[in-house]
């Protein structure tokens, strides 16, 4: 099959300053790129011309991180984004449980509440999801995904009880002045919540197909399912097997779930690093510290206004070892969660001394991942540099987030979050995620969030972390195409690599920048074939 894409703009993302008059694509993959003359001489007899009528022609958008099989359950699941007080989350949990008749036993889950933004600015209790339901468990996941709030039957399912110690890396809250719990679990401690999810019947297929449409609208056909673990692994190839996959995933299985990651590894070395029917295991993912946004941040200085509170790490400097000393040994890639510059500190400390260690010839070719990179420091984006460390960083924080990360750590370094520019001068191969179901797959809001800078209540912060337009779709394409090793397969237009490419409204290189978060898709193609249309 062949498609003749002319008449609009073509941002090729291969040199910034390429004007193609159209775009040749066959089999899947993009033939030429040029002048709309000589791309007709190419044609063939049966070639569909596609008349762009001045839209704009571009990569498909690749996410670096995020949460496929997740975003899947959580399908499942009431929204409670739209909450603004303990009462909201009640009414919104026992709406959805009518609406999804859930009154034979079922659980009831909920997902992205976010206790900055309710009116009691804290975190409800097990008092406040009792109200939901004394029968059956109530469980609700903040909107980091980093904590958790559960009712009393929950606790009891879960075995949390006055003398349940607190994991190492997690917080099991208490009643003030008591050893009782109050249903809200931090980090590790919310490792329990995560077994009890399981228990929730899937429709794999469904929830999939919902799940994969929710990036597939956004433009985006390379996703990931970044702490993944055996079942989320077989579940997904399973949906693969049967042709169920529209967009490619990349899969991490995640050290810190400790649940079958040594048989996902072992059980699916076809797929390991190659794409079999769009699914393929791009290496190991590892969890050092928690939420900014919830103080859980593993930091160097104190939060501001609490004392010597850092926040705290998930693993001793030898977990973390072994950890990356299998993953170099098995020439796999690691991506590494760290939100906190303290937490940076150890993922950078621990993988420098492995790395000297290592007699792995291809050491120096793993492209490890520095996940979110929210408060990372200039020596540490140098010391990113000396390692071949990809940062990746969630850019989008400073548009949801920004007004609390001025909150909690100061104008200083609230201002310097997601560094973009810092890495750039670096001539790093920065990228942005999404951490989707975190926030929605929307990379045009990441982009436009690292053009502009701007908080949800008006703040600019830090504005000398601005960087262009072009340089912010970099890191949704090319940059991004290079976290995975695809950088010559994806992430832009030219001659030989796949016809993974969008249609969007305007050109995001020519309007006000104020209004990229505002373009739409018109169209996604993956490997030439088109997988969604705004109609």
């Amino acid at each position: 099959m062949e498609v003749l894409y002319y008449n609009g703009d073509i941002i090729t993302m291969e040199h910034r300053e390429d004007q193609p008059e159209a775009v040749l694509v066959r089999d899947g993959e993009i033939a030429a790129v040029g002048d709309l003359a000589d791309l007709e001489q190419m044609a063939g007899p049966t070639c569909q011309r596609k008349d762009l009528q001045q839209a704009t022609l571009m990569p498909a958008f690749i996410d670096t991180h995020g949460h496929l099989s997740m975003t899947a359950q959580y399908v499942m699941m009431a929204d409670l984004s739209s909450a603004e007080s303990f009462a909201d989350l009640v009414q919104l949990l026992l709406e959805f449980r009518q609406q999804n008749d859930l009154t034979h036993g079922e659980y009831i889950f909920g997902y992205s509440y976010d206790h900055n933004f309710l009116q009691e600015k804290t975190h409800p209790t097990r008092d406040v999801l009792d109200q939901v339901s004394t029968d059956v468990p109530v469980v609700i996941w903040h909107t980091s995904v980093h904590m958790a709030v559960v009712n009393r039957k929950a606790l009891e399912m879960m075995q949390i009880d006055e003398t349940t110690p607190d994991p190492e890396g997690g917080i099991i809250a208490r009643y003030a002045g008591t050893n009782r719990p109050n249903g809200y679990l931090e980090e590790t401690a919310a490792t329990p919540v995560r077994q009890l999810q399981a228990e929730i019947p899937m429709d794999a297929a469904a929830q999939i197909e919902a799940a994969q449409m929710q990036y597939i609208r956004h433009g985006i056909t390379t996703v990931q399912d970044g702490a993944a673990d055996h079942a989320s692994v077989a579940m997904c190839r399973q949906m693969a097997a049967a042709g169920k996959l529209k967009i490619d995933v990349v899969a991490y299985p995640c050290f810190n779930l400790g649940l079958g990651i040594g048989d996902s590894m072992k059980n699916n070395g076809d797929c390991m690093g190659v794409y079999v029917d769009h699914y393929k295991i791009g290496g190991y993912k590892s969890v050092l510290d928690g939420s900014p946004q919830c103080k859980s941040a593993w930091m160097s200085q104190p939060y501001e206004n609490s004392g010597e509170d850092c926040g705290y790490p998930w693993l001793t400097d030898a977990e973390l070892e072994e950890q990356i000393g299998q993953a170099i040994r098995e020439n796999q890639q690691i991506l590494v969660h760290c939100n906190g510059d303290a937490a940076a500190d150890q993922y950078l400390r621990v993988y420098e001394k492995v790395l000297a260690q290592s007699d792995n010839p291809n050491k120096n070719t793993l492209r490890p991942v520095m996940i979110h990179c929210q408060t990372v420091r200039e020596d540490q984006l140098d010391k990113m540099q000396q390692l071949h460390m990809i940062p990746s960083i969630f850019v989008a924080h400073v548009n949801y987030w920004g007004d609390v990360h001025l909150k909690n750590f100061g104008p200083e370094r609230g201002n310097r979050i997601s560094p973009v520019r810092s890495a750039l001068e670096r001539g790093l191969y920065y990228n942005f995620h999404t951490d989707t179901p975190v926030v929605q797959p929307d990379l045009f809001h990441s982009v436009w969030a690292a053009v502009n800078r701007l908080t949800r209540n008006g703040v600019l912060c830090g504005p000398e972390q601005c960087i262009d337009v072009y340089d912010a779709l970099k890191a949704v394409t090319i940059h991004a195409a290079y976290e995975y090793a695809e950088e010559d397969s994806k992430g832009s237009i030219k001659a030989g690599k796949r016809a993974d490419l969008i249609i969007v409204d305007q050109n995001p290189l020519k309007i006000d920048p104020m209004e990229i978060k505002n373009i739409q898709v018109l169209e996604t193609v993956k490997d030439g074939v088109v997988i969604y249309q705004n109609v």
